[in-house]
């Protein structure tokens, strides 16, 4: 069992399992598959590993966008304050919208499935999510999972919460769904955005949650970033370089990041290879991402976005922009909903 696989904290694994949100039969081909592998439940919770997405794909060969954004409503449903391992305490001890989103950053360790940018702007906060998975499907169903299983801890914790969204970047379900009758998600899910975010407006973000202690809130936070900081001392090759390119993708070339990971360039060329990626591919990823956070977010015009990431002028950027995705900037700025 590989434990470096994108997948679900262990607890929320093992609490879906034992709800209703999945047919028996499939529950039992689950529990197969982690027999196999060497596991059980007992074993992920004890030994806090996540439990791989890959194991859905295997108990669901057929498993398309449609059906995993479904899964991914269902098994959020099942999400507890207490669901989420060393995230719990924090979100519990939290003081205020601000601090519960804050603890997005802190995703990477109990998941690989999904990756949070964050873009902060006169009109509250933009949170990009991106699977990870390397399967379509899968990331869809990380994406659902974790944006609608914040919207339901935020009404546990702050009380109903309307202006808070969820955006995701594909048609909606064709079937019914019972999430539609959900308080905790009607009328906060949008389908068919240009990329999927999550939407927190500035009033919102102050607002104060009912179980507040900022005491234990510091301390737990203080050992989520040293937690954090150790575990990305053994992260994959590739995953050090795009947290260096997050920071600033525009401004980061082959040579300073080799520089900052104290390697050579051909060094780096190589242990990216080996990782089945190039330099390239990784910083082309992060200004795409980069670019439709801040063209969503409308805090920069066009051409300040454009010299943000480090292209000589707005043609260039344009060009670049509907090569990634098919649209101009003011195509695609035009198409938020």
């Amino acid at each position: 069992m590989n434990l470096n696989d994108p997948g679900v904290p262990p607890l929320a694994f093992v609490q879906m399992l034992e709800s209703h949100a999945l047919d028996p039969d499939v529950v039992a081909r689950l529990r197969d598959v982690m027999a196999r592998e060497g596991t059980d439940e007992a074993t992920l919770i004890r030994r806090d590993i996540q439990a791989p997405l890959r194991w859905l794909r295997e108990v669901y060969p057929d498993l398309d966008v449609d059906h995993a954004t479904l899964l991914g409503f269902a098994f959020a449903g099942q999400a507890q304050l207490t669901s989420f391992g060393p995230l719990s305490v924090p979100l519990v001890s939290a003081g205020s919208v601000a601090e519960i989103v804050e603890l997005l950053t802190y995703l990477p360790l109990i998941t690989a499935a999904i990756n949070p940018q964050f873009h902060p702007n006169a009109d509250g906060l933009t949170v990009g999510l991106s699977g990870h998975t390397g399967d379509p499907a899968l990331d869809c169903l990380a994406v659902t999972y974790t944006g609608s299983a914040l919207l339901r801890l935020m009404d546990m914790l702050v009380g109903p919460a309307p202006t808070v969204a969820l955006h995701v970047g594909w048609p909606a379900p064709v079937a019914p769904a019972s999430y539609q009758e959900d308080p905790a998600l009607a009328g906060r899910v949008f389908f068919e955005a240009p990329m999927s975010y999550l939407h927190v407006p500035a009033d919102t973000l102050d607002e104060v949650c009912r179980f507040s202690d900022p005491l234990a809130y510091r301390l737990a936070v203080a050992e989520l970033k040293r937690t954090l900081d150790q575990r990305r001392g053994a992260t994959s090759f590739s995953e050090k370089v795009r947290q260096l390119l997050e920071k600033d993708p525009g401004q980061r070339s082959s040579q300073w990041v080799a520089d900052e990971l104290s390697v050579s360039t051909s060094t780096l060329k190589r242990r990216l290879s080996e990782e089945g990626t190039t330099f390239r591919q990784l910083r082309q990823s992060c200004l795409r991402e980069s670019a439709m956070l801040l063209l969503l977010t409308r805090s920069m015009s066009a051409s300040q976005i454009a010299t943000e990431l480090g292209y000589g002028d707005l043609t260039n950027f344009s060009h670049a922009f509907k090569r990634w995705t098919g649209r101009s900037p003011s195509e695609f700025r035009l198409s938020r909903h």
